[in-house]
């Protein structure tokens, strides 16, 4: 039996951890999606104990601000001290500061608050100002005291009076800031112009640039406050400025785009994205190793081609191969049935992974995938199925498109289907027969579907 029984006046041994600690001195939102609530939602995801000292009440939502309170200045000094003379900070990131006073206070503390992040609020989200017009000079002291400050276009305009409306000019307003005495400035470009978004990380050693595709969404509530304490968190873990920056806008990236639809208003990011996101990577695993036993148990021999079959599932929240489970070796054909050749693996899988990822870039909902063998009584038995079939012409494919074709292919097919399809088309790729990828948003759906077929194509023989 496990775990062993007690005895009654047994008591167990603790196993503390000690996580680094990391302080936010913010603005609360009622509506939690952006200020302190944000900061500590994103700080314990990243492996951080959060602590704040809060600068300002809100009434708050996704909708906007409808009011807020300013604490008075020794009531968040006292904050400061509070959690300054009990607990080793590791990092500390800025967020509303509401006013100059409050700004003065932090540059007095300076000292004190390691890995400061500073993260010029100015105006929410919602376009509600939550900084006093007569405090955004007060600012430049505070930039001199930071590690790393993050404004975006707008905030970079205002504080160096630069308009910021390319990379060129996010790079020399990130110089303007270094300048000024910060030890680096991460501009960023969401507010920039532009199908990709570039953030730009400015240092006395150079400059590097963070690109990725833009988000078609105005779920971008939280945002700043999610970037800042994430970089303050993994600078607090010890990671170097670059290595904190770019994992953080990765997280950001994803926190956009699986947003929270939750309030009237356009939603807020989804600070706990990468957690869950993990978390799911073995019940996905699991999801996949039972598909594959059902299959196996069906002997669906008539759809496995000849280089084998690949099931795979794709966490959540996958942005990457390394997020999709699939049976590594494949399913092979045998004299008894079908058999995997060895277990399921994140990672194991390229070409049909490229498919998933491809297809949730349409539809985040679809999880899982299987390539078929492509058969004239296999593509009939298609039609059994509910759902559209959808097919992508080869010949049309770029020249610049370097792999097989499976990713352009299905972005091709998703594209231009009426509804997610149930099934995509090719015929390139898999020797001269070409393939049929099977898409579901769950594992017994793509069994379903994929026995559905099998069925149809046995009683067709």
């Amino acid at each position: 039996m496990w775990p062993p029984a007690k005895a009654s006046d047994m008591t167990r041994t603790d196993a503390p951890v000690t996580p680094p600690v990391v302080l936010t001195v913010a603005g609360s939102d009622s509506g939690g999606g952006a200020g302190i609530q944000a900061d500590l939602k994103t700080i314990e995801a990243c492996g951080g104990f959060g602590t704040s000292a809060i600068t300002s009440v809100t009434a708050q939502n996704t909708t906007g601000v409808q009011g807020q309170h300013l604490l008075p200045v020794d009531e968040i000094e006292a904050q400061i001290g509070a959690v300054t003379r009990d607990f080793d900070v590791a990092a500390v990131k800025t967020g509303m500061l509401a006013t100059r006073e409050v700004i003065t206070l932090v540059v007095e503390h300076a000292a004190d608050l390691p890995n400061l992040v500073v993260d010029p609020v100015m105006v929410a989200a919602s376009g509600d100002r939550l900084l006093a017009a007569e405090a955004e000079d007060a600012y430049e002291t505070l930039i001199a005291e930071a590690a790393v400050v993050t404004p975006n276009a707008d905030e970079a305009a205002v504080l160096t009076g630069r308009d910021v409306d390319d990379p060129a000019a996010a790079e020399q307003a990130g110089r303007d800031l270094v300048e000024m005495g910060a030890d680096s400035a991460l501009v960023k470009g969401g507010h920039v112009p532009g199908d990709a978004v570039v953030d730009t990380l400015v240092t006395d050693d150079g400059v590097t640039t963070f690109r990725h595709d833009r988000i078609d969404t105005e779920a971008t509530h939280g945002s700043g406050c999610t970037l800042s304490s994430a970089i303050a968190t993994q600078l607090a873990h010890g990671d170097d400025l670059p290595a904190a920056v770019g994992s953080s806008i990765d997280l950001l990236a994803s926190a956009v785009r699986y947003n929270v639809d939750v309030g009237d208003g356009p939603g807020a990011v989804h600070h706990l994205v990468q957690t869950r996101n993990d978390a799911a990577r073995r019940p996905t695993s699991e999801a996949v190793e039972r598909a594959v036993s059902a299959l196996v148990d069906a002997d669906v021999s008539a759809l496995v081609p000849e280089r084998g079959m690949t099931i795979a599932g794709a966490t959540p929240y996958a942005e990457t191969p390394d997020a999709v489970a699939a049976v590594e070796g494949r399913i092979a054909r045998t004299m008894d049935g079908i058999r995997p050749n060895r277990g399921v693996r994140f990672g194991a899988s390229t070409t049909v992974a490229r498919a998933l990822l491809a297809a949730r870039e349409h539809d985040p909902a679809v999880r899982f995938a299987a390539n078929c063998r492509l058969a004239d009584a296999i593509e009939d038995a298609l039609s059994s199925l509910d759902g559209p079939v959808a097919a992508y012409d080869p010949d049309e494919r770029p020249d610049a498109v370097s792999d097989d074709g499976i990713a352009w292919g299905v972005d091709r097919a998703f594209e231009t289907s009426e509804g997610t399809p149930v099934a995509v088309v090719g015929r390139e790729g898999v020797g001269t027969d070409g393939r049929v990828t099977l898409f579901a948003a769950d594992a017994d759906d793509l069994v379903s579907r994929m026995e559905t077929v099998h069925g149809t194509v046995e009683d067709s023989v």
